[in-house]
């Protein structure tokens, strides 16, 4: 149905309480706004308003109407820093900082990189008034290399390289644990069904694949350089959760433990590859490590050097490498 869902409760579902079903059906919202559109009348079983509580019955319809959303504030330019790595007519690379959020969302409203690259590129306004220019997205505490493209023809050319996996994006990991030297993750990702802020690997989820390789190895943790083959939502985040080495610091995947003073997720995008949108010349930028990412590799470095052991043969050390 327009604006809402019509659900047909099967047989599995029979005797459910209402909020539940609908939990279930709509990972996507949350139990406090499920309840809220019912407290609302918007939610109607065989076209009744009900209870949160009230049982639904195999073969009932059960629509959901969801008001439209209210609209987004305009973006305001702001001048803020930007770290640019590379930038001409067509695109701009830039290095985002850590804490940085990429586009306005509930605790950031301004102060974010789309307003920062509104008062860089005022025409990017005409590309899309909430992601002005932005190809791909990095979370909020991740930091690294992010695509910007400043025309309509770039932004076409560069969401077609996301979308048949031609644009590599490869990210220097730092995990728990010691992983295998390398492997391919291939887990599909969803919503995780019992906590709907996160994601999961989930069989019926979208494909997720993830190529990597252990570059050092320290005590009770390792260096992971990691390829995005797919881009789904905190996919590495998820698939080393998965692999059982979540990345440190995270504060939502991640497992007590040390953390070597990284307050956010140690993950940065580090190396990116793609063809030049008009000219389709090859382009290989490299980020250098955020420092608090630096300073916990070197913290892990002396403590090894401490012991007397050492890391994966070969392994090369330095700012930008790790």
């Amino acid at each position: 149905m327009e604006g809402g869902h019509r659900l047909v409760v099967d047989a599995a579902a029979d005797g459910t309480r209402l909020d539940r079903f609908l939990a279930g059906r709509l990972p996507g919202l949350s139990r406090s706004r499920l309840h809220a559109l019912i407290e609302e009348g918007r939610v109607r079983v065989d076209g009744t308003v009900r209870k949160p509580s009230a049982r639904v019955r195999a073969g009932q319809v059960v629509t959901v109407e969801l008001p439209p959303a209210p609209p987004a504030p305009a973006l305001v330019p702001e001048p803020l820093p930007l770290d640019v790595v590379y930038e001409d007519g067509d695109l701009l690379v830039v290095n985002k900082p850590p804490g940085l959020a990429v586009h306005p969302g509930p605790g950031h409203p301004r102060g974010t990189l789309a307003n920062a690259l509104l008062a860089r590129v005022p025409e990017l306004a005409a590309l899309d008034p909430e992601r002005p220019g932005i190809v791909h997205r990095l979370d909020k505490d991740t930091s690294g290399l992010l695509v910007v493209a400043k025309t309509p023809e770039a932004l076409r050319a560069l969401q077609g390289q996301v979308r048949a996996r031609t644009m590599r994006r490869t990210y220097l990991v730092l995990v728990h644990g010691q992983p295998p030297p390398a492997g391919t993750i291939d887990a599909p990702i969803a919503r995780d069904p019992r906590h709907r802020r996160r994601m999961a690997v989930v069989p019926s989820g979208r494909a997720a694949v993830t190529r990597y390789r252990v570059r050092e190895r320290f005590a009770g943790a390792a260096l992971v350089e990691a390829t995005l083959l797919t881009g789904r939502t905190h996919q590495l985040r998820v698939h080393f959760k998965h692999l059982g080495h979540p990345v440190v610091g995270d504060p939502v995947y991640g497992r007590r433990g040390p953390a070597w003073g990284m307050t956010r997720q140690a993950l940065h995008a580090w190396r990116l590859r793609l063809r030049h949108p008009r000219t389709g010349t090859a382009l290989a930028l490299e980020a250098p490590l955020p420092d608090d990412l630096a300073r916990a590799l070197e913290t892990l470095r002396r403590a090894q050097a401490a012991a007397g052991t050492v890391g994966v043969p070969g392994a090369r050390g330095g700012a930008a490498g790790a």
